[in-house]
């Protein structure tokens, strides 16, 4: 019998379920202190992962099998947004959420590059560097937002809308970024396939998708290998995932599209039900694996440290920038918010610094540099949205009264 992961496939299925089980206890032991403490629960699961993974007690190691469940981890935790989400609510922030999504873009990848290029790398290097700051970690920002119950309201689906966009644009960035590191060069007429294929992707599943649904809305029911709509829609959902991936964008992207079209469907089944054990089970294998990423032995001195607390500082505030003046046609209190909301960088940023490692342009230490600015940026955000969400409310009641 072939099965799918490397160590099982030797015997070691005990080591795997060993792992698993280690990763899940740990992160929910995290999820439940930080609850005790008032603090966000998503924390407590990261720094669960920094405990058990390799900087720490060794216990686990980011590896394939820890991989793959963090993935599937961040996918049904973009569906569950999804199903949230209305391609209604979506129109109706558009303009804010594009203004958001490119100059929240525009800010941390020119900051990012004029840092590089002031120690002294060169152009391909100060590019990652820059491209590593650019997409938001929409997943971490969502787990708060559903955590503090304001996932329906403008400033979070400005925040969804506009982390759609910088997706897109990042994957251009990263694309001109590859091209430059393989010594290619730049091929126009190829960075516009891209771009033009996954602006089609986008807009073709969430038009298409939510009408032909909003028509047949028992599609999900139709399928008798399903006693209820669950099956049809995990599938939906794990397609559209990685149909995304194949065209170059993110997998969430394409699980996020896939709520939004089962959304439609919730007035025959409370689809949210069905799906709630998934989003219980997967997503902390996600936060766990973001902190097991992270290589404290790299930062171990004085420079990588300095080097890390201005390249943070430098995450938080260009984007914070960006998206600030991107929401200039929300409120007050809802430009502050989308703002915080965009700051994560979590897995994107990650996966940026090991593209340029693997092609040789991002040495060893800059990519410990910028995983750990990817962690820090993540721990920074939900306490942020936490307070700013309380002081929102608090003044609220106090002009009521």
């Amino acid at each position: 019998m072939h099965l799918p992961f490397a160590a099982a496939a030797e015997g070691d299925v005990a080591a795997v379920l060993l792992d698993l089980f280690a990763i899940l206890l740990a992160a929910k032991l995290g999820d439940e202190l930080f609850r005790r403490l008032g603090q966000p629960a998503i924390v407590g699961e990261i720094l669960a992962g920094v405990l058990i993974g390799p900087s720490v007690l060794g216990l686990v190691q980011p590896d394939g099998v820890f991989q793959v469940f963090a993935e599937l981890g961040v996918v049904f935790l973009l569906f569950w947004v999804g199903l949230e989400t209305r391609l209604s609510d979506m129109r109706a922030v558009g303009a804010s959420a594009a203004a958001v999504g490119v100059l929240g873009v525009v800010f941390p990848f020119a900051g990012g590059v004029a840092l590089g290029l002031a120690l002294g790398d060169g152009s391909a290097e100060a590019i990652f560097l820059g491209v590593s700051l650019v997409a938001t970690s929409v997943g971490i920002t969502s787990a708060v937002l559903i955590e503090l119950g304001v996932l329906r309201t403008a400033a979070a689906r400005t925040i969804l809308g506009a982390a759609v966009i910088d997706d897109v644009l990042a994957l251009l960035l990263l694309a001109v970024a590859t091209g430059l590191a393989s010594g290619g060069g730049l091929d126009v007429g190829d960075l516009a396939l891209v771009l033009g294929i996954a602006v089609a992707f986008v807009a073709f599943v969430a038009l298409v998708g939510t009408r032909a649904m909003q028509r047949w809305p028992r599609a999900l029911h139709a399928p008798r290998f399903a006693d209820s709509p669950l099956l049809p829609a995990v599938i939906v959902c794990l397609g559209l995932a990685a149909l995304a991936a194949e065209v170059g964008l993110a997998a969430i992207v394409g699980a996020f599209l896939a709520g939004m079209i089962v959304a439609e469907t919730r007035e025959q089944h409370p689809i949210e039900r069905d799906v709630a054990p998934l989003y219980a089970f997967f997503p902390p294998f996600f936060f766990a694996f973001i902190g097991a990423e992270l290589d404290l032995g790299s930062l171990a001195n004085g420079g990588a440290l300095l080097l890390l607390a201005g390249l943070t500082a430098l995450a938080i505030v260009t984007k914070y920038a960006g998206a600030w003046l991107g929401a200039g046609a929300l409120g007050r209190r809802e430009r502050g918010l989308v703002a915080l909301g965009m700051i994560p960088r979590g897995e994107v940023g990650i996966i940026v610094a090991g593209i340029g490692a693997s092609a040789g342009v991002v040495g060893d230490r800059r990519f410990a540099v910028i995983v750990a600015m990817s962690v820090a940026t993540t721990l920074i955000a939900p306490p942020l949205l936490r307070r700013r969400l309380r002081v929102d409310s608090a003044a609220s009641r106090s002009s009521q009264g």
